[in-house]
């Protein structure tokens, strides 16, 4: 009779066997949505006033300036590898409060799944080889409110995990994001509590899938940890809007990313504290056409020589807004200049009253 054999299905299943906190749990949640934003490098969190608040910050909700606003996204990663969607709505509830619906799936589909390749009896059939999906999934539910203060609001977040990988192994987890905005004339300030109470996920393995037959072999890998934690982080961000001439005008906006998680190499680094900073600029016309662009995602790199070097991912789009129908488009790097792995980024957002139907 054969010894059981446990195969280590991706690296996505070996990364679940540390026991320590995982520093990079959920980090497809980190990616941001809509292509304003990533042509902005995510510079959002002081002056998002739209469908995407609901995820750059829930505050952002009570400035819509439509009763409805709903909001769709495509990317494509390495190439086309990974699949990265985001599909949004808001409403408003009455004169101060607001209700907004996020869902985003970032996902590699159709990978081959050799784990039945030989059979029994030691043979290699190829015809065994089937295909299978290791995707992320997000649920968010949002909710701002007005205070009774002039030009402050607040909002929160509950999230909903899902992450699976073909019929390996699964995961559920649930967190809290908390936000702030607050508007001064041209100012606008915004704090974002991500993560506020930690994000758990909890994982299931599925053995049976996992687990095959080989006659005199023996492995003996095995997740042994079921817990992702991931631990907070505070975005802090402050934008300031211009008038260039006449009609044209513009938006720039810096951002602070707290972590606190242990050292990071971004532009700032600490133990346990990092702070990655990011820069968007916006120039419209009449509020008609868009030009975007920012800089962010500072890492630093320790080459072969052990000497150190700088990345930073550049990010640049476009956009026009016309009768409630805004389409935006952004082209970005995934961070190293030099592979230009550059991402084309698409996203529509249409806003609308009740009136108006």
């Amino acid at each position: 009779m054969g010894r059981r054999i446990i195969i280590p299905v991706l690296i996505l299943i070996s990364n679940l066997t540390f026991s320590q906190t995982a520093k990079y749990s959920n980090e497809f949640l980190s990616i941001g949505v809509g292509a304003r934003s990533l042509s902005m490098s995510n510079a959002m969190v002081a002056n998002t006033k739209d469908v995407t608040s609901g995820y750059w910050n829930p505050a952002g909700l009570a400035s819509l300036q439509t009763d409805f606003d709903a909001g769709i996204m495509h990317a494509e990663y390495f190439a086309g590898i990974a699949k990265y969607d985001y599909l949004g709505g808001a409403m408003q509830l009455d004169t101060n409060s607001y209700l907004g619906v996020s869902l985003i799936r970032f996902g590699v589909d159709d990978i081959p799944n050799t784990t039945d390749l030989i059979d029994s009896d030691g043979n290699i059939d190829y015809d065994r080889i089937s295909r299978f999906s290791a995707a992320d999934y997000a649920f968010l539910i949002s909710y701002a409110r007005k205070t009774k203060y002039p030009n402050l609001m607040y909002g929160a977040n509950v999230k909903i995990i899902y992450r699976n990988i073909g019929k390996f192994a699964s995961a559920w987890g649930f967190g809290l994001d908390l936000g702030l905005q607050y508007h001064l004339r041209d100012w606008n300030y915004g704090v974002l509590a991500r993560d506020i109470t930690s994000t758990f996920n909890a994982w299931t393995f599925n053995e049976d899938e996992l687990i095959i037959e080989v006659q005199d072999s023996v492995f003996n890998f095995a997740p042994d940890n079921s817990l992702e934690i991931t631990l907070p982080r505070v975005l802090l961000g402050v934008s300031r809007d211009f008038t260039i001439y006449n009609k044209f005008k513009a938006l720039a906006e810096i951002d602070l990313d707290f972590t606190f998680d242990g050292q990071r190499h971004v532009l700032i680094e600490g133990d346990p504290v990092s702070i990655d900073p990011h820069v968007g600029i916006e120039i419209n016309y009449n509020q008609l056409a868009f030009i975007r662009f920012g800089v962010g995602n500072f890492q630093r790199i320790e080459e072969f020589d052990n000497k150190e070097s700088m990345t930073f991912q550049p990010n640049f789009g476009i956009g026009i807004q016309f009768k409630g129908v805004s389409i935006d488009y952004a082209l970005t790097d995934i961070g190293d200049q030099s592979l230009a792995l550059y991402s084309n980024v698409f996203s529509i957002r249409y806003s609308f009253d009740k009136r108006s139907n």
